[in-house]
């Protein structure tokens, strides 16, 4: 009866250790998980409190560097440009469309020279996606490996060499750079892989037409490329004037310094000419 009262205690005691380590067991996991997600939550926390930097800093300094001449030549106060501060919003952002054309622009001429490449490929019996590989050897040939062109072909390049479709690739390409030549390849290139016709074919004479239309772009653009450096020109005007005369005659602008109808006055001209500035803009901006 006692081993049998002994063994019945000792079975308790193993019950009770084994509830004891499961509830600390359980505890582990609790606080692993709790430190886990304060972890996490802090590593959102740093992410959200990254800051974001401009794609283009150095538009700021100009544009920063332009509110204080600004603010020199109209008002002749420092207080000036602190109050013209929030004018450097619309010019960095009219800095960095300016710098988004001329990339699209170039990209348009490279895209050119690809769409040569992947035809000729085509027409000498290489498939679609072999085509395309031997057209970012041949961009890099041409215009080196840090064009927009390259950098593109080989981001499709790693995108067959992961098993995607290359319509899709194509697509993105064209919903990246909103180019209106490049999403018509890639339309007609959908489409034409889906139907199965003779792709060499159906691509060459969208190839003609893309072509023809980026001449007419380049002869517009040649046209235009002088007036475009006139009205440079003219907008840096007003402000060489406004130099030339506070320089050679010293005292001409100080009846419209410091005092409310002179700033008026200044403010009047300045609206004016930034009117006219964008008025040159929309003239020049010309889209077919």
């Amino acid at each position: 009866m006692k081993k049998t009262g002994d063994m019945k205690e000792a079975g308790d005691l193993k019950k009770d250790r084994g509830y004891e380590k499961g509830r600390m067991h359980e505890k582990d996991k609790k606080n692993s998980r709790h430190q886990g997600t304060r972890v996490g939550s802090k590593e959102k926390s740093r992410r959200r409190k990254a800051p974001v930097l401009p794609e283009n800093p150095l538009f700021l300094l100009e544009g920063a560097a332009l509110i204080g001449v600004i603010a020199y030549l109209f008002y002749d106060s420092p207080v000036a440009a602190v109050v013209l501060l929030p004018l450097l919003y619309p010019y960095y952002r009219r800095r960095s469309g300016e710098k988004r054309r001329q990339e699209k622009k170039e990209l348009s001429t490279q895209f050119r020279e690809a769409l040569a490449a992947i035809i000729t490929a085509l027409k000498a019996g290489y498939s679609a996606e072999n085509a395309f590989v031997e057209c970012l050897r041949e961009m890099q040939f041409q215009f080196g490996e840090k064009a927009a062109i390259t950098n593109e072909m080989k981001r499709i390049g790693k995108g067959i060499e992961n098993r995607i479709p290359l319509e899709k690739l194509l697509l993105e390409f064209a919903s990246r750079w909103q180019i209106e030549e490049i999403t018509e390849f890639a339309e007609v290139f959908a489409i034409a892989r889906r139907s199965g016709g003779n792709l060499p074919d159906i691509l060459g004479r969208t190839a003609e037409v893309i072509r023809d239309r980026m001449e007419i772009d380049t002869e517009i653009d040649i046209l235009l490329s002088s007036r475009k450096f006139e009205q440079k020109i003219m907008d840096g005007v007003p402000f060489f004037i406004i130099f030339y005369l506070g320089l050679s005659s010293e005292g001409f602008f100080s009846v419209l310094y410091h005092n409310a109808v002179g700033i008026l006055f200044m403010t009047g001209c300045l609206a004016a000419y930034l009117a006219a500035v964008l008025l040159s803009d929309k003239i020049m901006a010309i889209e077919l």
